[in-house]
């Protein structure tokens, strides 16, 4: 019998890249939301009923979460990792976030409540410890932790939201680099093994599924693929048949077939 594939190591991050990665993204959506009118704050997003004006308070809330969180007194325990969080959410779409009603009450000039909330995230971010414990409603979670799971959902958002406006949005490398790792680990993390390698250039390399283990040389099961192209299949934004059809994954090996394991969350 083979030995049980290893479980990897959990991955460190810098909470000041983090800070800015999110403040930068943030900031891009600010900047995309900014003259945008009647019309167009109306149009319909790939994220269920939901208007561009709804994802826009909703990637508001996502950030400010970390606000309210810190505000409320620390789990006694840690129960998850950053990348144990996906499993957790839930699928593609947009969903109410706990305790908030204001996705009912969207303010009137999006722009300005995306400025307020990156006010107050400045400030909580900068002066609270990374290794505290956050009740988050997928479980209790490091500062640091769920701060990469803040770039997963302003990437996702950012993604949504250029769809729905039809036009392109620039991404921070930095939140693009986090929100890929930590789906990357996240397959790794629920598909245990080594038979498969998933490369998504330049940002993470993991080996998972079951089976026989590569240990040099070229590998038998390999897939590619590129960030934004991960990102929509681990959210469930896109599919395993239609990237493929589209030739924005490559993947050769009997077990390169990763549809069983995706999309990993929201």
């Amino acid at each position: 019998m083979p030995p049980a594939p290893r479980k990897p190591r959990p991955r460190s991050y810098d909470p000041a890249k983090l800070r800015a990665a999110v403040t930068a993204q943030l900031a891009h959506v600010r900047d995309a939301a900014v003259g945008l009118d009647e019309a167009q704050l109306a149009l319909p997003t790939r994220c269920g009923e939901r208007t561009v004006r709804d994802l826009l308070v909703r990637i508001a809330l996502d950030v400010d979460l970390v606000a309210r969180l810190t505000g409320e007194p620390a789990p006694p325990a840690r129960e998850i990792t950053a990348a144990e969080w996906p499993a957790r959410t839930a699928p593609a779409g947009i969903t109410e976030p706990a305790g908030s009603s204001a996705l009912e009450a969207a303010p009137a000039a999006p722009a300005a409540f995306l400025d307020t909330v990156a006010d107050r995230f400045a400030a909580v971010a900068a002066t609270t410890p990374p290794d505290r414990l956050l009740a988050t409603p997928a479980g209790a979670m490091r500062l640091d932790d769920f701060l990469v799971t803040r770039c997963v959902e302003l990437a996702a958002r950012t993604d949504d939201l250029a769809a729905a406006l039809g036009t392109e949005i620039r991404y921070d490398r930095q939140v693009l680099a986090h929100a890929t790792r930590l789906l990357a680990d996240a397959l790794a993390a629920g598909a245990p093994g080594g038979s498969v390698e998933v490369r998504i250039p330049p940002f993470a390399v993991v080996q998972c599924v079951a089976g026989p283990r590569h240990t040099r040389g070229t590998p038998p099961n390999v897939v590619e693929t590129d960030p934004l192209t991960w990102l929509r299949l681990a959210t469930g934004r896109t599919d395993w048949a239609t990237a493929l059809d589209a030739a924005a994954i490559s993947a050769s090996g009997e077990r390169a077939d990763l549809s069983a394991y995706l999309p990993l969350s929201m």
